[in-house]
């Protein structure tokens, strides 16, 4: 096949985006088809503006001079060409294209949900609203999809208002070779890294500042099991800086020392976070799918997630589930005190329980491994091709 991926620009900062496309684009050479990254290059975004300017330059780049160039390229494509977006954000190319093979991989609509004020967690401004218009009106023109997950298909025919001619489901691959290690010799050795105490165990959380992944959440249950549990295990938070509000609830905790914001570390001592971890504490509020829950079943460790789809798909029967945090904020209490339960009910596992369970988060993240998935990927593609 000759595959063409459309791509987000690397000049956004966007991480996971870039490395899905470059994931297909690896994994469809390797499987012997020819394959080109297309992508919006900085030319407006370059210039030595003001800040504040930036995004308006970049949208310049995208939808202005992108296209240009795409039409350009078109004439020279073979007819059979697939043409993949790795994104349903790409949305405003997708016109592009829609009149001949293509396919859509959709992630999540949490975006285009708070656009409609579907998500009362997360307001949107006016021209973000407009953005999130612009995205959908693309790709509505799109005829074949692929979604990471049964809910975000869901998501995807209720934004298409109808059910589109083709539509399969494929869930995401491990992207790194996420594997368990012995505990007791991964916590000395992070302890010693990260010059702390995490020999006995730790409570993890993976995840940025998004309102979907309620680090917020993650600090209230952990107050609340603290103040009952006679366990200390600190709490560690590996992602994005944390915002003001995470620093002040992190300061009213009584357990404010052992709570620490890793930012900024790299992928070595992300895989031994998982492998030296008590249990990762996931309890998001919405998904695409959910990576830190195979990440950590493939590294050995234990998961507790919310009880809503896509966790639930993710997680499958080997997770700890938890309710969603309520939006009514005089009932987060009662909410983080039942989460604490949970989380101390895991905690509590006899060696023999948690071994048990450890060992089924390993068989279930083998469903996840990423040459069965992009196998499932480059099948869809050339069913798409053969039959379009």
């Amino acid at each position: 096949m000759n595959i063409v991926v459309f791509a987000h620009p690397t000049f956004l900062d966007h991480q996971s985006m870039p490395r899905y496309a470059n994931m297909i684009e690896k994994g469809m050479k390797e499987r012997g088809h020819a394959v080109e990254i297309w992508t919006a290059s900085p030319l407006f975004f370059n210039f030595p503006l003001p800040k504040s300017f930036k995004k308006w330059m970049g949208y310049i780049d995208q939808f202005v001079m992108f296209p240009m160039e795409v039409k350009k390229k078109l004439k020279k494509c073979s007819p059979n060409t697939l043409y993949v977006f790795s994104d349903h954000a790409l949305g405003p190319w997708i016109p592009l294209v829609s009149k001949k093979k293509h396919v859509i991989h959709c992630h999540d609509f949490l975006a285009q949900q708070s656009a409609l004020g579907e998500i009362p967690e997360n307001n949107i401004g006016l021209s973000g609203k407009i953005y999130q218009k612009y995205i959908r009106q693309g790709y509505r023109q799109g005829s074949n999809f692929i979604s990471i997950s049964k809910k975000t298909q869901a998501d995807l025919h209720h934004f298409l208002e109808k059910e589109p001619p083709f539509s399969k489901v494929v869930y995401n691959g491990l992207n790194q070779d996420f594997r368990p290690n012995n505990p007791d010799f991964i916590r000395q050795k992070l302890s010693e890294k990260l010059q702390m105490n995490l020999k006995e165990g730790y409570i993890l959380h993976v995840g940025g500042n998004q309102f979907y992944k309620n680090r917020k959440g993650v600090i209230e249950i952990y107050t609340a099991w603290r103040k009952t549990s006679s366990h200390t295990f600190p709490l560690l938070l590996i992602g994005t800086e944390p915002t003001e509000e995470l620093k002040e609830l992190r300061k009213k905790s009584p357990f404010s020392n052992d709570i620490y914001f890793l930012s900024n570390i790299n992928d070595e001592i992300l895989r031994e976070g998982y492998q030296g971890a008590t249990v990762l504490l996931f309890p998001s509020l919405a998904e695409g799918f959910g990576w830190p829950i195979v990440e950590a079943m493939a590294s050995g460790c234990p998961v507790i997630t919310t009880n809503e789809a896509p966790m639930t798909e993710v997680g499958g029967k080997v997770a700890y589930y938890v309710n969603k945090r309520p939006n009514d904020e005089t009932k987060v209490e009662e909410w983080a005190t039942e989460s604490a339960g949970i989380l101390d009910e895991l905690v509590k596992l006899s060696d023999t329980d948690r071994q048990n369970l450890v060992n089924q988060g390993l068989e279930h993240a083998q469903s996840f491994e990423p040459e069965k998935i992009l196998n499932k990927i480059e099948t869809i593609y050339k069913t798409i091709v053969e039959n379009n």
